[in-house]
């Protein structure tokens, strides 16, 4: 069996397998088996070889599709508080409240969730066989009469806490996707930045401790003597193929200020408002204990947040964590490393070349007005942006903020629309059906083939550039870009140097920039813009959740590393510095991961549903 699902459709085509030469639908030559559009029961529901009627005439238009939403299976899940004393009575209450719901159409199952330890909140979870009757009994005389009977038991009045199995909860599923997609890449490629980081260290401090500095220190030519640069493989990464890494940021800062949390004023106020204050302490704390030294421009270090590593720990908590705290986290890290960047393009350039600079104002242009004549195709943005890159490499800006700028002009509008693409899939589909040919293996049915690379092509159209380079490229980034920046980064001395840095005013301003300055920031600011009404605190985030992920976000990993590359170079104290990035980050990062086992509401395993129970 072949699934196909175009347009939210549920299409089944049958097949009996791949016969000795034949690629085709059971059916005669003769009347091609159509692809029919019904009701998914799963796998398998359909017999192979049945014949369905002309696709054409049975296609389900999106009002019917929206419909059949509700036709679904729905789950309630309903929160209410008892009152102090009498949580045994009320528990039996609302046992007593699903058995009258069980008489009800359509009802399929019902169950009492208790309370976390400290907690009188419970919770009811009910499942109908569809909306409709879900309705009926939320409706119903009977339901209102159990309702005043318990508002003597309950100290609130129950909160409806989601909806799943109708278009209802479509909209959230939607808006939390991207970042899904997101947080699962950051968090898979941990492991791999732990081995490169770990693997740096123990070279670092191993007999073969200088092959390791030198085999990063070995200069390596693009281009040619007279037009080409040389620079050594450690600066290679960090110049070149970390501005990999600044593009697939630039394009989630994109993406965010699109479609998520930032594209709206108040909503976007709390994480703006955490990152300025997560950007500002640490460096005033540094600041202050480097007052008066030649080390003061290390402080920039501390203000970067890792978001692997935080989303990371974050992860290890999941099925504690509200959904909204992680949008909050990730839409936080964002903007940190919008700050972080600007930091580094103002505070860590010396001097420019204004004509390479016009150069890449020039090649930024071209890409503009590429993305507003409609150009779509990614070579285009990649060789132009790649004349960016060495533009501002050359200007004396760092070469990886060109990685932010290009993303920016990246087109976030598929080619076609959906409707467009809906039309000519479905005649392509048709094209490939009708091209059958028991005989021949699709290898060599040119029809078919011409009709899958076009199918491939409408794909890619419809698909925008921003979302096909971020797909593409995070996975590259994540699994090999930033193991190979730990693994040339995080080769510290330890044996000889970590006696030198415990007393190294560099250490300790970064250390308690991390651990001190990350997460008194963080809060701080984020209450004093609650507090204001410029920004509003999600109702299911408390201020102990805002307070433990603070924490987390003193994890500077791989942003603090590479600043402290840019403020001191091969100097001494950037040893220093790293080796207060490991320790402030290792340290706020345990205490962030106790802070959340704390403070987050403990959960058990949830039996099925049970009628009546």
């Amino acid at each position: 069996m072949v699934d196909q699902r175009i347009h939210g459709i549920h299409h089944v085509t049958a097949f009996t397998g791949d016969p000795p030469g034949g690629t085709c639908p059971s059916a005669p030559a003769s009347r091609p088996t159509a692809i029919a559009a019904r009701p998914s029961r799963g796998r398998g529901s359909v017999p192979d070889g049945e014949p369905y009627p002309n696709e054409r005439a049975h296609y389900v238009d999106r009002a019917t599709t929206q419909d059949a939403l509700y036709q679904q299976p729905i789950t309630l899940e309903i929160r209410i508080q008892a009152r102090q004393g009498r949580e045994r009575e009320f528990e039996q209450y609302l046992r007593s409240v699903n058995q009258a719901a069980a008489n009800f159409p359509g009802f399929l199952g019902a169950r009492v969730l208790r309370p976390p330890r400290g907690s009188r909140e419970y919770r009811v979870v009910m499942r109908f066989d569809r909306k409709v009757n879900l309705q009926q009994w939320l409706e119903s005389d009977e339901k209102k009469e159990w309702h005043a009977r318990g508002e003597g038991l309950a100290e609130n009045s129950p909160r409806i806490e989601n909806i799943t199995g109708t278009a209802q909860e479509q909209p959230l599923a939607l808006a939390l996707a991207p970042v899904s997609e997101f947080v699962r890449t950051s968090i898979s490629g941990i492991g791999l930045l732990l081995i490169g980081a770990l693997l740096a260290l123990m070279l670092a401090n191993s007999p073969w401790a200088e092959a390791y500095e030198h085999f990063w220190e070995t200069e390596f030519t693009i281009g040619t003597a007279s037009f080409g640069i040389t620079e050594s493989l450690r600066h290679w990464i960090n110049d070149a193929l970390m501005a990999l890494f600044f593009f697939t940021v630039g394009l989630e800062i994109k993406r965010e200020v699109l479609v998520g949390e930032l594209r709206r004023p108040r909503q976007a106020a709390l994480p703006i408002a955490a990152a300025i204050g997560g950007a500002l302490t640490p460096a005033l704390i540094y600041l202050v204990l480097n007052a008066g030294d030649g080390t003061m421009s290390g402080w920039g270090i501390p203000i970067g947040t890792d978001t692997a590593f935080s989303l990371g720990i974050l992860s290890l908590l999941a099925a504690r964590v509200p959904p909204l705290l992680i949008v909050f986290v990730t839409a936080f890290a964002i903007v940190d490393d919008i700050i972080a960047v600007l930091v580094i393009a103002v505070f860590y350039t010396d001097q420019i070349a204004w004509s390479a600079l016009g150069l890449a104002a020039v090649l930024l242009g071209a890409l503009l007005v590429a993305n507003l004549a409609g150009f779509h195709r990614w070579p285009v943005y990649a060789f132009l942006g790649l004349g960016v890159w060495l533009a501002v490499f050359q200007s004396g800006i760092h070469g990886t903020i060109a990685g932010v700028l290009v993303a920016m002009t990246v087109p976030s509008r598929s080619w076609i629309n959906p409707k467009a693409f809906v039309t000519r899939a479905r005649e392509l589909l048709d094209e490939f059906e009708t091209a059958c040919d028991s005989t021949m293996r699709i290898l060599s049915n040119e029809r078919q083939q011409r009709a899958t690379q076009a199918l491939e092509e409408l794909s890619e159209d419809v698909e925008t550039p921003l979302t096909h380079l971020q797909h593409r490229l995070n996975p590259w980034v994540v699994y090999a870009v930033l193991p190979l920046f730990a693994f040339a980064n995080a080769g510290i001395p330890l044996v000889d140097g970590l006696g030198d840095a415990i007393r190294s005013s560099v250490t300790w301003g970064v250390i308690a920039g991390l651990v001190v300055g990350k997460p008194l920031g963080i809060s701080l600011f984020a209450w004093l813009a609650v507090r204001t009404g410029v920004a509003l605190l999600p109702a299911d985030i408390s201020w102990r959740d805002v307070m433990s992920v603070a924490a987390l976000g003193g994890i500077g990993f791989t942003m603090s590393l590479f600043i402290s590359e840019l403020a001191f170079g091969p100097d001494i104290s950037a040893d220093d510095a790293r080796i207060g990035i490991l320790i402030g980050s290792v340290v706020i990062g345990a205490l962030g991961y106790r802070f959340l086992r704390l403070t987050l509401p403990s959960t058990g395993s949830e039996p099925e549903l049970s009628d009546g129970d």
